[in-house]
């Protein structure tokens, strides 16, 4: 892929690369709710995406990318999350190695699922330079090409599939509702709804307490994460160089929530729609309930980014 932004052709490209390996989630709609915020409300359900999560979507794209020598030499990175479970899903759906670095601090559960993937992990300090410190040796031990979680244009173009599947099966929308973390997802839906739809707009939620897209978006200026402190814990990473100029051109607002929110909008989802969403996927519907962004009379996509939760770590 070229330096400038995924393209359309990018995108639809990625879509047709990784059509046969995942799910095209169903959309899903609330009677209940559409009563309670008088709109109508598509959820994009990337729970029940393989591996839990839409990062399936990116990851197939980018080792599916691969030339024939970088695919032997297998793929690295680090995450302590879903990227490390859909990277190590991928590989092994397409025969290669892949390597993962987590810090020792890992949830149990995520630990297992990689390990159940055939990922090949590598434990750290819990520390973002212990991380890629040991992340560098070992792609200098094994020349494994590495997949960044997000700060790659092969990632933003898959993960940029899911709102296309949505703008296809409702091109309605007024606007699409996305959480925030280091923003694959986000440049991603951004990019598709620019291509794909006629003037939808699109809004990212993000936690209170780990607002560095919020504070990014105003100023214009990439400012860092520092100690974000927040249950949503795919949303805890900084915006990267690649994705942060596509949500500036691309993004038309940034909203932030109370944690309190983010609970009570991830147990509400749970009880009304029966399914199971991680704090990181509630975080947009906690902006609609804490009434951050105008949607009465609207029809609005909301990305649900995965149901990835440690049962035995529930926030209530």
């Amino acid at each position: 892929m070229t330096t400038c932004f995924p393209t359309a052709g990018h995108i639809r490209a990625a879509h047709e690369r990784i059509k046969p390996f995942i799910n095209r989630t169903p959309v899903l709609t609330s009677a209940t709710i559409n009563r309670m915020f008088g709109s109508d409300i598509f959820f994009k359900c990337e729970n029940f995406q393989k591996v839990g999560a839409f990062k399936a979507r990116g990851a197939t794209n980018a080792v599916r990318s691969l030339d024939h020598a970088a695919f032997e030499k297998g793929v690295a990175t680090h995450s302590s999350g879903n990227h490390a479970q859909a990277l190590a899903w991928a590989a092994a759906l397409s025969g290669a190695n892949a390597y993962i670095v987590m810090p020792s601090n890992s949830s149990p559960v995520k630990v297992e699922a990689v390990k159940g993937y055939g990922g090949r992990i590598t434990f750290c300090e819990p520390t973002l330079s212990s991380r890629e410190k040991t992340l560098l040796r070992v792609i200098e031990e094994t020349g494994a090409v590495e997949i960044h979680p997000y700060n790659d244009y092969r990632i933003i173009a898959g993960q940029a599939t899911s709102a296309l599947e949505l703008i296809e099966e409702i091109p309605f929308l007024d606007t699409i509702i996305a959480p925030v973390g280091g923003g694959g997802l986000l440049s991603g839906t951004a990019l598709s709804a620019f291509y794909f739809s006629k003037g939808i707009r699109v809004i990212a939620a993000e936690p209170e307490q780990a607002n560095d897209a919020f504070r990014s978006f105003a100023s214009g200026t990439f400012m860092p994460s520092v100690d974000p402190q927040t249950i949503a814990d795919g949303l805890r990473t900084s915006l990267g160089s690649l994705t942060f100029p596509i949500i500036l051109k691309y993004v038309n607002e940034i909203v932030t929530v109370s944690e309190e929110s983010i609970i009570n909008a991830m147990k509400f989802i749970w009880e009304r729609m029966k399914i199971i969403v991680e704090p990181s996927s509630a975080v947009p519907f906690a902006a609609i309930i804490e009434n951050k962004i105008n949607i009465e009379g609207k029809h609005v996509g909301l990305i649900f980014s995965g149901g990835n939760v440690d049962l035995n770590n529930l926030p209530w």
